[in-house]
């Protein structure tokens, strides 16, 4: 979370990519946050350090983010 909020470039991607990644219907269950899906953030953990239960990088969160906010240009 620190490595995101040094940076206020990247606010705005990580609050986007933080409503794309959430779970459908997150705002029905408790707690009413939109938190990705349990599976998916496993899944992703285990392809990403392979080991699902691993705290993300802060530094692969920011590339994360950097990929994301860039993403349409390229693709586009």
């Amino acid at each position: 979370m620190w490595a995101v909020l040094v940076r206020p470039s990247l606010w705005v991607v990580a609050v986007v990519q933080l409503f794309r990644l959430a779970r459908p219907g997150w705002w029905r269950h408790l707690p009413f946050l939109p938190l990705p899906d349990p599976g998916y953030l496993r899944f992703r953990l285990q392809t990403a350090y392979g080991d699902e239960n691993r705290e993300p990088e802060p530094a692969d969160v920011v590339t994360y983010l950097h990929w994301c906010r860039a993403w349409p240009r390229v693709a586009g």
